[in-house]
């Protein structure tokens, strides 16, 4: 790390103190949201600091490093999505440690990502709950902005989405649920395959 970005660290994590929430990040503590430091710091308040940083990938990478929520959520703000690789993705991938940096992960950085298709279809078939989290939720932002599946892909995707949704972590199953909605909104064709795969899991939809 060079000196400039060493000191735009400690700048940052000394600003958290500004912006702290004590009942915020008990909150989280209670929910199983485990950080070494959690400010409790708000979404608004960080996508402020972001921009006044702007786009840094040093800087998101020494972010990322540091186990405080607050400095992740920023590394994946500030993180310019061209310097992605699918090596240092599989690397995040394995650091993520609560279901809020999972969603966050995908909405800040990987749904801009020219790559994040296949990662999603990769991390949708992990062992890794919080990679499976990420994989649904940026599917369900793709086919937001109309991302179409190749035919394979996309029954691939279905068998393992609807897998999902017996899965006993709830924030798999909701991501699970929310990338089939979405994928629904593509047209009456996709409609008619979600239904047709759905037909024995009554109660879901």
């Amino acid at each position: 790390m060079d000196e400039i970005t060493h000191e735009r660290l400690k700048e940052i994590k000394r600003s958290f103190r500004l912006y702290m929430s004590g009942p915020t990040a008990q909150s989280m503590g209670q929910k199983g949201i485990s950080y070494k430091i959690n400010w409790g710091v708000s979404l608004p308040d960080l996508k402020k600091m972001a921009a006044e940083y702007g786009k840094d990938d040093s800087l998101a990478l020494a972010l990322w490093q540091e186990n405080i929520r607050e400095c992740k959520i920023l590394a994946s703000l500030m993180m310019p999505v061209e310097s992605l690789t699918d090596e240092l993705m599989e690397t995040w991938g394995e650091q993520i440690n609560s279901q809020e940096m999972a969603e966050l992960l995908a909405f800040n950085l990987l749904q801009y990502w020219t790559n994040a298709p296949q990662l999603a279809c990769r991390w949708m078939k992990s062992g890794n709950e919080m990679q499976q989290i990420v994989a649904y939720q940026l599917l369900a932002r793709l086919f937001a902005n109309g991302l179409k599946l190749e035919e394979v892909e996309l029954q691939d995707y279905l068998v393992h989405a609807t897998g999902a949704l017996k899965c006993k972590h709830l924030g798999v199953r909701h991501a699970a649920t929310n990338s089939l909605y979405r994928m629904m909104d593509l047209g009456e064709a996709y409609r008619e395959k979600v239904d047709t795969v759905l037909q024995g899991l009554d109660g879901i939809f």
